[in-house]
């Protein structure tokens, strides 16, 4: 049975297992080198200490999946949109996890107070793209030969959830 929880310390090879999977053999992720558990760890910290949620999907006490948000763009005018990860071990994909680990994510950026987020999802993955819409993400951008990976050029599309019970009137400071 597979439960979806908030990932501890402890789950972070398994996390890097899966990243790494990712990076290495397919366009999921638009890099090229593998990271170490020391990178991982300096990405859960700052998840952490900045309040953003990471979701694991475990199956028979190993970790499945992973979800997680963090913040789209740099500057202060975006601090209500968050941008989206979903990752899947390999052999484990087909099986709805992806699914299990969408609706915590949003609920949480609602509750967060995030009125959008936005998911930044390699134009060949139809999967990830169906998975979105699923949820009411809507196709934003298509973004053609922005990333270069495997040999080829590769097109990003932008996808976009707004989130009802946002804030109304959120500040400027």
């Amino acid at each position: 049975m597979i439960t979806i929880r908030p990932a501890r310390e402890t789950d972070l090879p398994e996390i890097l297992d899966i990243y790494n999977h990712v990076i290495l053999h397919t366009t999921a992720v638009y890099q090229y080198e593998p990271q170490t558990l020391e990178m991982r760890k300096a990405w859960y910290d700052s998840k952490l200490k900045d309040g953003y949620p990471i979701f694991i999907a475990e199956d028979a006490g190993r970790v499945a999946g992973l979800s997680s948000y963090g913040p789209f763009r740099a500057w202060a005018a975006y601090k209500y949109t968050v941008e989206n990860s979903v990752y899947v071990a390999a052999d484990q994909r087909g099986k709805g996890i992806a699914r299990l680990l969408m609706q915590p994510l949003i609920d949480a950026a609602r509750s967060q107070g995030y009125h959008a987020i936005i998911a930044g999802i390699d134009a060949s993955n139809d999967a990830s793209i169906g998975l979105h819409q699923s949820f009411g993400f809507e196709e934003v951008a298509h973004f053609r030969q922005v990333g270069y990976k495997f040999g080829r050029w590769l097109d990003l599309k932008f996808l976009e959830l707004l989130l009802e019970g946002s804030p109304a009137h959120p500040t400027d400071g």
